[in-house]
């Protein structure tokens, strides 16, 4: 039966509503940091498509089609730009303990990918002795459940765009076809959200109910571009799709190129040469095979739940003391 996009979200709409999977959150408001996890009982196929001029990663070569291993065990978030990457150690770390990975010569061998984003000049106290976020990545892990929290949480917790505080969003879809979609984001960007200094969201068009506030697009564009205010590597927007239709390595990367259409949507200016704006999409296969014409709607609904994730990142954040950049909600104060 071909994916037509139904008329809701999933139960939690959340990146969860895709069955099997688990996102953890761990972070540091003193640090104004963390990550993000997510993970599923048994291995997982994975994509990746990469957009931004400015990316830090580990691992996502081997999500290539034409790589050896075809499926990971978890996917990591991060802020802590470099330094991040070494949440994927203490992921890992974690999932030797519970057995898992990758089977080579006898030893299990985890497969985490990461991507990081940059956080380290958003006022949290930076001056560490030891790299905090291997701890961060392994309590991240133990966390994941399919019910976690959204806004400044996580990898999401340090993050600005150029007016407000980002933060941690998630979004998901049910196509009448069989399948779900779901869209979870960590947003970073150098440009804005909203339209210019008012409260309404780019993503409006795209909203479900009052997601993130109700209020329906801007009376009229703003086609003057936010300024600038993070210099290269300071920025990234930071997201995961998901589909239980059975796809191939090949066919994920496809969902993540066409994923990146709802950062466009949501953010403006986007994919800078700022930006390290990343998309990874994965399938836990559960669900029904995708012919080339599902691959349409799976690819139009990925786009449009992460529009959505990243409107609901800011319209839900709730940053630390420590940080310059208000929330959206303080801003906005009568959309409470």
């Amino acid at each position: 039966m071909p994916m037509i996009p139904s008329d809701r979200p999933g139960l939690r709409n959340r990146l969860t509503d895709v069955c099997g999977l688990r996102v953890g959150n761990a972070h540091d408001a003193a640090l104004a940091s963390g990550v993000t996890v997510v993970t599923a009982d048994a291995p997982f196929a994975a994509g990746v498509h990469i957009m931004g001029g400015a990316p830090g990663t580990r691992e996502t070569e081997l999500l290539a089609p034409d790589r050896l291993v075809q499926q990971v065990d978890a996917l990591v978030l991060s802020g802590g730009s470099a330094f991040g990457l070494d949440a994927a150690s203490g992921v890992m770390d974690g999932l030797r303990a519970q057995g898992r990975g990758y089977q080579v010569a006898g030893k299990s061998v985890p497969i985490v990918p990461a991507a990081i984003l940059f956080d380290l000049a958003n006022d949290g106290a930076k001056d560490w002795d030891a790299n905090p976020y291997p701890g961060l990545g392994r309590a991240a892990l133990q966390a994941a459940t399919p019910d976690f929290a959204l806004g400044s949480q996580g990898a999401g917790m340090g993050t600005t765009t150029v007016n407000f505080a980002g933060g941690l969003g998630s979004a998901s879809w049910v196509l009448e076809g069989g399948a779900t979609v779901g869209a979870l984001v960590a947003a970073n960007p150098v440009g804005s959200v909203t339209v210019g200094q008012g409260p309404h969201f780019w993503a409006a068009p795209f909203e479900w109910q009052d997601e993130f506030g109700g209020l329906g697009p801007a009376p009229r564009a703003d086609y003057a571009a936010p300024p600038v205010t993070k210099l290269a590597r300071e920025a990234t927007t930071l997201a995961i799709v998901a589909t239980d239709a059975l796809l191939t390595q090949a066919q994920l990367t496809r969902m993540a190129i066409a994923a990146h259409d709802g950062m466009a949507r949501a953010i403006v200016p986007s994919h800078t040469q700022f930006d390290g704006d990343i998309v990874f999409a994965i399938s836990t296969g559960t669900g029904p095979a995708a012919s080339a014409r599902d691959m349409v709607a799976l690819g139009h609904a990925a786009a449009t739940c992460l529009a959505r994730a990243i409107a609901r990142a800011v319209y839900l954040s709730n940053p630390p003391a420590c940080m310059s950049r208000p929330a959206y909600r303080d801003a906005h104060l009568r959309l409470d």
